[in-house]
């Protein structure tokens, strides 16, 4: 008797656990440390550039700039809420009781409706830009009023800026791999209903799922997804944040 198969439990963020479980990787955990991933990340020319900044003088205090208060909390938090709301009420994810009637009668008529994964890809990468710019605005404000806090402030709003500048593009090189791995998600659900139908018919029993339920399920890890890698684009301006209030 075959025995089943035990998948290793992925630690770490919901993004990181959420990808894992939808697209069925058995990912092993690593032996080595974040000080040893990170040393292999950063080049000789990052090194010197890190090193200089935490050991040098940190930047002038600049009077004119402007100064942290609630007004930047709110817009932190409106900037959030918006992003949320822009994923989750964006019709490409929404589920078929909350699109349109006529996908609604198309479905009741027997035709579930052919959707490309093209539109899925394309509505993901744009609101990742959404996000991206997004964040980065924050992120960059909040340093700015960090640097005039003090001087330890200032050092540390530096060593920010140069690690979103040494970071920033491996993070998107492998954000952009998510919308990859989606469409592998995509094509197993579609290919396990057009499965199990085609067994239903064949054994002349009623299907056990509906014609194109496997697309709402889809809909619903996209948004998920999507939720998660918010969470994570806004962890450097929590990180800012927090070093603000104190």
């Amino acid at each position: 008797m075959p025995q089943a198969t035990h998948r290793t439990s992925v630690r770490g963020p919901t993004f990181i656990r959420l990808l894992a479980r939808l697209t069925d990787v058995d990912v092993r955990p690593s032996r080595q440390s974040l000080s040893d991933r990170l040393g292999q990340w950063l080049d000789w020319t990052h090194a010197v550039a890190l090193s200089t900044t935490i050991d040098g003088k940190p930047s002038e205090v600049d009077v004119d700039a402007p100064t942290f208060g609630s007004a930047e909390e709110d817009e932190c938090a409106r900037v959030r809420r918006s992003l949320v709301s822009a994923i989750v009420g964006d019709g490409t994810f929404a589920i078929s009781r909350q699109r349109g009637l006529e996908h609604v009668l198309a479905e009741d008529d027997g035709a579930p409706e052919t959707v490309d994964y093209s539109v899925f890809r394309q509505r993901y990468l744009a609101i990742q830009r959404s996000m991206q710019a997004a964040t980065g605005n924050l992120r960059g404000r909040l340093r700015d009023m960090l640097a005039q806090q003090s001087v330890d402030m200032a050092r540390l709003a530096d060593v920010d800026a140069v690690m979103e500048r040494v970071l920033s593009p491996r993070e998107q090189a492998l954000l952009a791999r998510v919308p990859v791995l989606l469409g592998d998600r995509f094509e197993r659900l579609r290919q396990a209903e057009q499965k199990a139908l085609a067994e239903a018919q064949v054994s002349e029993v009623v299907p056990a799922t509906t014609p194109g339920a496997w697309l709402d399920v889809f809909r619903q890890d996209v948004q998920s997804v999507l939720l998660a890698e918010l969470d994570v684009r806004f962890h450097p301006v929590e990180g800012l944040l927090a070093a603000l209030r104190t």
